[in-house]
């Protein structure tokens, strides 16, 4: 029997009141601004006019860092890869037709990309498709429902044939939807399936919210399965589960310096909504943490039984199951790190280069998409952050590096923010490529300060922007 019936017969009575709760209960990440797309029709060489020019951009970074526009728009748009020759790919977010890839090639050497082209001979099939990525001589998308690849050719911007299917989700379309990939050095691709509810809530609950137990599908969706990287025409069932209670993961990837794969999680929401008894608005605001996660083969991190609390630094049980704020739950992996809440972790970078200081080396980069759900209190996240590592591990603390994507300083409301940090990328010279997913514009950060004298003194002002409304942790007004 195919994978795709097992699933529906297991799942077909819960999918129908999830989805009935999700449009209760999820992010509304689909509610995206979309009035500043920039139409491509086809596959043509296209000139893009030169845009007005900021000081890096519009952002800041610590001394010593610049930034060049490398396109202004090339509309809402999700993850980005660069290749060895400096081709940038970025993957649109188109939920109908074709095309749903975007190509950029800077001949000119000033770092501004000239020509763009628009390609993929596949559907596409919603907003959340996410990925892009460059591995071993391959361009690996995804859409919201199939994984493909096609061939790169040296010189050639866009790539050859038509794109092979690696693997197909059989399970009807859903919240957080996106498929994610990392890649190890055995080939073998990991891919995200999150899971729909923030909880797993029952729709059958009276009074205060119940979680179901156990959560059908769990080991379905909420989870992380791992691939052969060369094998077409995969399904779920092909793979292997290597991870579960996860709830929804966009931002992953593969450490080259301890072989090992690390993803952040976004954290569930609602808290005061479910349970506000035990939960103020003020903590429904900054709880849970987003979840700086070290994945190892059947590792259970909790999700939907329990959270992680960044200010106690234990995980406890969520109260949809009997938690009060209180109760902790051991029974689960902790994350190597807890992040602010609702910042939405959307992609992940270990820094390899040598152009950056050498505190940088080893180090994670995070792009935080932003909140949209902290009310009353202002939004939060909007940065690119970076984490350093020592002995391989997270010291415990995470930087501003790119700041001022939001264009405010107070955000009442996602729309209030002009860009929303979304997808990085390394050059092969070291530099680091960021992109946004408003409007599809990419910047490209240098290093041009001097190397052996960056420390303290360069990173203070950037730690001073702590103070910003979008990243301090707010006051509590329930206490007033």
């Amino acid at each position: 029997m195919h994978f795709q019936y097992i699933i529906q017969k297991r799942l077909l009575k819960h999918y129908i009141i999830s989805i009935i709760v999700v449009l209760i209960f999820s992010c509304k990440d689909r509610s995206e601004n979309k009035d500043n797309t920039t139409v491509i029709t086809n596959t043509s060489t296209t000139k893009i006019t030169p845009q007005k020019k900021e000081i890096n951009g519009g952002l800041y970074f610590p001394e010593g860092f610049t930034a060049t526009v490398v396109v202004d728009s090339i509309g809402p748009s999700r993850h980005i890869a660069v290749n060895t020759n400096g081709d940038i790919y970025a993957k649109l977010r188109e939920p109908n037709g074709t095309k749903g890839n975007m190509a950029l090639r800077d001949t000119t050497g000033n770092g501004v990309a000239n020509i763009i082209q628009r390609f993929g001979d596949y559907p596409n099939d919603g907003t959340f498709a996410t990925e892009m990525r460059i591995h071993n001589g391959y361009l690996y998308f995804s859409s919201e429902q199939v994984i493909y690849r096609q061939k790169l050719s040296p010189n050639q911007l866009i790539p050859e044939g038509k794109p092979e299917v690696i693997l197909t989700d059989y399970f009807p379309k859903r919240w957080h939807n996106a498929k994610s990939l990392a890649f190890d050095k055995k080939g073998n691709m990991y891919v995200t399936f999150s899971a729909p509810t923030n909880a797993c809530e029952d729709p059958n609950s009276v009074g205060q919210i119940k979680g179901m137990k156990p959560c059908p599908g769990l080991e379905v969706l909420g989870s992380i399965w791992r691939f052969d990287e060369n094998k077409l025409n995969q399904s779920q069932q092909d793979g292997e589960l290597y991870a579960t209670g996860v709830r929804s993961m966009v931002a992953i990837s593969w450490n080259d310096m301890d072989n090992s794969l690390y993803g952040l999680q976004h954290g569930r929401d609602y808290l005061h909504n479910h349970a506000p008894q035990y939960y103020s608005k003020w903590d429904q605001a900054v709880l849970p943490a987003e979840e700086f996660m070290k994945i190892e083969k059947g590792d259970d991190f909790g999700w939907p039984y329990s959270y992680y609390d960044h200010f106690k630094n234990k995980k406890l049980i969520a109260p949809e199951y009997g938690g009060d704020g209180k109760k902790e739950a051991k029974d689960y992996k902790n994350p190597i790190m807890g992040l602010p809440a609702h910042f939405a972790p959307n992609d992940l970078l270990f820094y390899k280069g040598d152009e950056f200081p050498e505190r940088y080396k080893s180090g994670a980069f995070v792009a935080f998409h932003g909140s949209m759900n902290r009310t009353p209190y202002p939004q939060a996240g909007y940065i690119v952050a970076f984490i350093p590592f020592n002995n391989g591990k997270p010291t415990g603390t995470w930087e501003v590096f790119a700041d001022g994507f939001a264009g405010v300083d107070t955000i009442v409301s996602m729309p209030d923010a002009k860009y929303r940090p979304m997808g990085l990328a390394e050059g092969a010279d070291g530099s680091l490529y960021i992109s946004e997913s408003k409007q599809g514009k990419i910047w490209r950060v240098q290093f041009n300060g001097d190397k052996k004298a960056f420390g303290t003194e360069q990173l203070s002002e950037m730690e001073s922007r702590k103070s910003k409304s979008y990243l301090k942790t707010p006051e509590n007004l329930d206490r007033e």
